[in-house]
């Protein structure tokens, strides 16, 4: 279940919170839903949402301005029930029908009233002064959107050690697209939008790369803020990766597609190019991968590189197919990293091909593939 928040910020006069998950603790959001569907609601993870409803209250960026909206895409559990124990007139909670998750952004963003959006997963972690370091750039007139950092400290004993050490790449990847001031998009675990930027949302899309490029659309900055943290969970088991990378890879490249007049350089500049690179090429290299091989193999009488390069690349899958077979995580870590590489890989490659196919993805359940 979604959450929206409404802050003032500067000389605007509100601004609204938008979290993207079915869950009642989600940190602020104005209007955003993840098409969550919990099928349980443990007292532990009742207890969690409520506590999440007051950190987001506790937020030291003028708490008495915030509108929170919890938005709830058909949920079958007592989540709504666990949202409404908590009881503050900032606190709005929309229980919707399953309609999807852009459909349940789109009804949050309509009932909110805040000049600013942000939007977050209800299930990661604030700090209390999250909300005050997200929002400080906008500020600036030129910045349209902003970005939070989203980390996972604690990894368990699967894949999910990939998982932080991409968060990491892409945290420095996006320090370096700001100091060259085309930031490609926000990750939806936290990010900000001007209001009067705001476009509805697709079905099909990826929501938070949508709604963050928003802002380069009308010619204003994605800044990323490492100062707003929030701590998230990585994704343990490989099947749910799998799916997850194919999911991702299916609405991202949808999403390029509705977004396609960012790509080009000469209305763009520099935003456009990195775009490309970011977004597109990275997602088609997997497609290389196996051309790569057989060449290799094609080559191997031709010159001793050739020989090393194919014994490294048997090598590498080999100790990623060990780390996969390692139901037990007896192995050292770098198989798990390899795992988790192969496992990625795999799932952008079929992502592509369902993509050609025109398999799309309006509804997901994050308990199958978080």
């Amino acid at each position: 279940m979604p959450a929206a928040a409404g802050v003032r910020l500067s000389g605007l006069s509100h601004a609204a919170d938008v979290a993207r998950t079915a869950v009642p603790g989600a940190p602020s959001g104005a209007g955003a839903t993840d098409e969550r569907e919990h099928r349980d609601c443990r007292p532990q993870r009742g207890a969690a949402h409520r506590g999440k409803l007051r950190t987001l209250l506790a937020q030291d960026y003028q708490p008495r301005s915030l509108q929170i909206i919890l938005a709830s895409d058909g949920s079958t559990d007592a989540t709504v029930a666990c949202a409404h124990k908590v009881v503050d007139p900032r606190i709005t909670v929309l229980d919707l029908p399953r309609g999807g998750k852009a459909a349940t952004l789109n009804a949050g963003v309509a009932l909110s009233s805040g000049d600013i959006l942000v939007f977050t997963d209800a299930d990661n972690q604030w700090a209390t002064d999250t909300l005050g370091h997200l929002l400080a750039p906008l500020t600036d007139p030129a910045v349209g959107a902003c970005a939070g950092h989203m980390v996972i400290p604690v990894t368990g004993k699967g894949l999910s050690i990939g998982d932080s050490l991409y968060r990491h790449y892409e945290g420095w990847l996006r320090r370096v697209e700001n100091r060259t001031g085309c930031m490609v998009s926000a990750d939806g675990a936290l990010l900000a939008l001007r209001r009067e930027l705001f476009q509805t949302v697709p079905a099909e899309v990826n929501d938070d790369f949508f709604i963050s490029t928003c802002a380069p659309v009308a010619f204003k900055r994605i800044v990323f803020v490492p100062q707003a943290q929030v701590i998230d969970q990585g994704v343990d088991e490989a099947d749910k990766q799998f799916r997850r990378r194919q999911r991702v890879t299916v609405g991202g490249l949808q999403s390029l597609a509705q977004r396609r007049e960012l790509l080009n350089p000469f209305k763009h500049g520099l935003y456009a190019i990195a775009l490309i690179s970011h977004k597109l090429i990275r997602r088609l290299a997997p497609i290389l991968l196996l051309p790569l091989l057989l060449s290799n193999f094609w080559l191997w009488q031709e010159h001793a590189f050739y020989q090393v390069f194919l014994v490294a690349q048997l090598l590498g899958y080999a100790i990623a197919i060990a780390g996969l077979l390692d139901s037990q995580h007896r192995l050292p870590k770098p198989f798990r990293l390899a795992a988790f590489l192969l496992v990625t890989l795999a799932g952008m490659s079929i992502g592509l091909w369902q993509f050609l196919r025109g398999q799309r993805y309006a509804r997901w359940n994050p308990e199958q593939n978080r």
